[in-house]
């Protein structure tokens, strides 16, 4: 779609970085990427506490709530999947511009619109957080009942079984959820965030 030449950013009378110094902390997005039931939701909800705990300012943006609403018009189809990833993205930028950290928790299949999210934020304000879990781990949990749908053809497009899901090439943070407990992983999300003077 062609720009709109009669559309023009208004500069806000409030800068980020004013946002950032009265919340006290850096604003980011925390991406978490990974299959389905691999603890993305989990994950990003028990960090976004945690960090509620330290006095930050967080909203988590849920992969399936959104699609009950911002994103609703969108199906599986792998342009509706990148779609729904560049909305995400933008949503994210603007919490990001408001001085808060916003987890996200998304599938989000496909390096290249990764990527893009990426290009959308300044440098360190996307940290990629990658939910490792094998996906026979992810089936065995399965707390939607999705695979078993997948598996019967019910589901078609599922990532992971019909669908490829690209692992991260160069994440900034990497949590093995089969292998820690939930706490233990948010203590290592904590412990970058800290680590890299974002909170």
């Amino acid at each position: 779609m062609a720009k709109n030449e009669n559309i023009v950013w208004h500069q806000a009378s409030l800068s980020k970085q004013a946002r950032r110094e009265l919340n006290n902390h850096q604003s980011f997005v925390l991406w978490f990427t990974g299959l389905s039931g691999s603890g993305k939701s989990t994950m990003a909800n028990a960090v976004a506490s945690k960090l509620f705990e330290l006095k930050a300012r967080t909203y988590v943006l849920d992969g399936d709530n959104i699609r009950h609403g911002l994103n609703k018009d969108l199906g599986f189809s792998d342009d509706d999947r990148k779609e729904n990833i560049r909305r995400i993205g933008e949503v994210s930028k603007l919490f990001v511009d408001s001085g808060q950290v916003v987890l996200t928790a998304f599938i989000s299949p496909f390096q290249e619109d990764r990527d893009l999210v990426r290009e959308l934020l300044e440098d360190g304000e996307f940290i990629e957080v990658f939910v490792k879990c094998p996906i026979e781990a992810c089936e065995e949990r399965d707390p939607k009942g999705l695979y078993v749908k997948a598996r019967q053809g019910i589901i078609p497009e599922f990532t992971g079984i019909s669908s490829p899901y690209e692992e991260p090439s160069n994440p900034e943070i990497v949590i093995e959820t089969d292998k820690n407990s939930v706490e233990e992983c948010v203590n290592q999300v904590i412990a970058y965030l800290q680590a890299n003077e974002l909170i």
